[in-house]
C-alpha cells in the first residue's frame, strides 16, 4: 500500500511516495529544475500563477508514477503540504481570477495595521493570537479595496493547500489549522471570527467549508486522474500548512518540541499546551495539526522571509558556476565571523519579526582588497544563523523552552557553517532527519484515511541521520560575531 504527498512550495513542487508498511520511499522528485519565479509588479509584492503549481505538479506526478514503475492502484491516500498564508481566489466555475498573493507580500500590511487599531491589540491576541498583519485574511481585504470589479467575481478565497486540493477533488474546503494562518479564526469563540469578517466586510461565504487535519476531504476526479496518472476516487486525507506540516514529518506534535525549516524562508516551529502570544506579534500562534477543542496544541512559528533566498541570490548573481554545495565549502573555507564582513538577510519583503518592516538586505565591511566571493558566502550563512537566533530569543520569552531542534537535512541545514553557528548560538543540540515535506504529507495522507492507526504508527520509520551539538570552545567567538551583526541590525530598525 502506497501514499502520496504534495509540498508545494514557492521554489518547487515536490513529491513523495511512500509504502505505508515499511515507511521507505517508493519514489521521491521536485519540479521544476529550477526554482519558481516569484513576480514582484511593485515593491513589496509578490506572486505567483496558482495554475502554475498544478501543472507542474501534474508533470512531475505523471513522471515519478512513469520512471519508478507505480503501481498507480496501489496508492491509496493523498497528502498535501504547502506554502502558508497565500491567497487564491476563484469564480463560481472554480477559474482562478488572478495570481496568488503569497505568503512573503508585504502590501496589506497597512490593512492589518488599521484593523490591528480598530479591535484593540488586546482583543486581537486574546481572540485571534495574532495581529491581523498581512495574512490571508487581509490581503483578502487589500483585493475588496484595490480591485472592487474582481472581487464581485469571487466565489471562494482558499489558500494555496485548498487550491490544489479543489483541483484534486472539485470541492472547495479548509481545515482549522487553515483558518487560523489566514487569520480567521476566534480562539477564544473557537468558531470562525466574525469580528474579523465585519471589519474587512468580507461575507461568511467566501470562506471553504471545515474539514478535519487528518479526514478523508474528497476524492480524484475522472479528470484529475486522467491529468496525474492516478487513480479515480484516490482519496486526499490530510492537508496541512508546509511549517505545520515539517513540525508533523518530525514527529514535533508534544508541548517543548520544536522543529525548523531554511528553504526559501527560514522558520522554527515549537509546541505550546497554553495559549499565549507576542505582544508584538512579532511571532505567530496557530492551531497545530493536532489541536481540538479538547486539546490544546498551539504552534509558535517564528517566520523569517529572507533566509535561503540570499543563498539563491547570491549563487545566481555572485557565483553562477558554483553548485550549493561548491558554495558551502567555500563557506566553511573562510574564519568564523568572515573577516569583517556582515550580512543582514533580510531583504524578501516586510519581516513580521522586525514589526513588519522591511529593512532590505544589507552588507556590512566589504574591503575589495581582501574579501571574495566566499567571504560573502559565509558572511551571508552566518547572517542567516543570527537571524533564526534573533528570533529564537523572541520564541523563549514566550516561555518555549528549546532542548533540541529537529530540521530535515536538506537547504541550509546542509550547510556545515549555519547548522554549526546556529547550535552553537542558541546551546542546544540539532537533530537531523532524512525526511521532508512531501514525506511528511503522505504519512499524513496514511493517517487521515486510516491505514496507520495512530501518529507514532505513521512516523515510525522517522530516522535520525545527523546531530550537532554546541561547540562550547568557539561559543564565545561566536556570540561576539553575533553581537556586532545585532549592533548592525538595531542601527537599521
Amino acid at each position: 500500500m502506497l501514499s502520496l504527498g504534495y509540498d508545494i512550495g514557492s521554489s518547487f513542487i515536490k513529491c513523495s511516495i511512500l509504502d505505508v508498511e515499511s515507511g521507505t520511499v517508493a519514489a521521491h522528485g521536485s519540479y521544476p529544475s529550477e526554482e519558481m519565479k516569484i513576480h514582484s509588479p511593485q515593491p513589496g509584492w509578490a506572486e505567483q500563477d496558482p495554475e502554475l503549481w498544478w501543472d507542474h505538479l501534474k508533470t512531475l506526478t505523471r513522471e515519478l508514477v512513469q520512471k519508478n514503475r507505480i503501481d498507480a492502484a496501489a496508492i491509496r491516500s493523498i497528502g498535501i503540504s504547502y506554502q502558508m498564508h497565500g491567497l487564491v481566489v476563484v469564480d463560481e466555475n472554480c477559474r482562478v481570477l488572478r495570481s496568488s498573493i503569497i505568503w512573503c507580500d508585504s502590501r496589506a500590511v497597512g490593512i492589518g495595521d488599521s484593523a490591528l487599531n480598530a479591535l484593540g491589540s488586546e482583543y486581537c491576541l486574546q481572540h485571534l493570537l495574532n495581529a491581523p498583519g498581512n495574512f490571508t485574511a487581509s490581503k483578502l481585504r487589500w483585493v475588496r479595496e484595490n480591485e472592487p470589479d474582481l472581487y464581485k467575481k469571487i466565489h471562494k478565497a482558499m489558500l494555496p493547500g485548498d487550491f490544489i486540493a479543489m483541483k484534486l477533488t472539485g470541492e472547495i474546503s479548509t481545515t482549522l489549522s487553515g483558518l487560523s494562518e489566514g487569520i480567521f479564526w476566534d480562539f477564544r469563540n473557537n468558531t470562525v471570527s466574525e469580528d474579523i469578517l465585519t471589519i474587512y466586510d468580507i461575507d461568511r461565504e467566501l470562506l471553504p467549508v471545515l474539514h478535519p487535519t487528518f479526514s478523508i476531504q474528497g476524492f480524484l476526479t475522472k479528470f484529475s486522474a486522467q491529468d496525474l496518472g492516478l487513480i479515480k476516487g484516490t482519496p486526499v486525507s490530510y492537508r496541512a500548512g508546509d511549517q505545520l506540516n515539517n513540525a508533523f514529518s518530525l514527529n514535533v506534535l508534544q508541548p517543548g518540541e520544536t522543529a525548523a525549516t531554511a528553504g526559501t524562508s527560514g522558520v522554527v516551529y515549537g509546541v505550546m499546551d497554553n495559549v499565549n502570544y507576542d505582544p508584538l506579534s512579532r511571532v505567530n500562534s496557530f492551531a497545530h495539526v493536532n489541536h481540538t477543542d479538547r486539546q490544546t496544541r498551539l504552534g509558535v512559528l517564528l517566520c523569517i522571509n529572507g533566509t535561503g533566498i540570499l543563498n539563491s541570490w547570491l549563487r545566481k548573481y555572485i557565483g553562477s558556476a558554483v553548485t550549493y554545495e561548491e558554495m558551502n565549502h567555500l563557506a566553511s573555507c573562510i574564519p568564523m565571523g568572515s573577516e569583517g564582513i556582515s550580512i543582514l538577510p533580510f531583504g524578501n519583503g516586510a519581516e513580521r519579526m522586525l514589526e513588519n518592516k522591511n529593512i532590505g538586505c544589507q552588507v556590512f565591511g566589504v574591503d575589495f582588497n581582501r574579501h571574495t566571493h566566499a567571504h560573502l558566502y559565509r558572511a551571508a550563512q552566518e547572517g542567516i544563523a543570527f537571524s533564526f537566533k534573533y528570533g529564537i530569543d523572541l520564541m523563549s520569552k514566550m516561555g518555549l523552552e528549546m532542548k533540541v531542534l529537529r530540521a530535515g537535512k536538506a537547504n541550509m541545514f546542509l550547510s556545515p557553517v549555519f547548522v554549526q553557528t546556529l547550535s552553537t548560538l542558541i546551546g542546544a543540540s540539532i537533530e537531523l532527519y532524512d525526511t521532508d515535506g512531501a514525506q511528511g504529507a503522505a504519512r499524513g495522507a496514511a493517517v487521515g484515511a486510516g491505514y496507520a492507526a495512530s501518529y507514532a504508527e505513521g512516523l515510525k520509520s522517522l530516522h535520525k541521520i545527523d546531530e550537532i551539538h554546541p561547540h562550547e570552545e568557539e561559543s564565545e567567538r561566536i556570540v561576539c560575531a553575533y553581537d556586532a551583526w545585532l549592533m548592525k541590525l538595531k542601527m537599521c530598525l
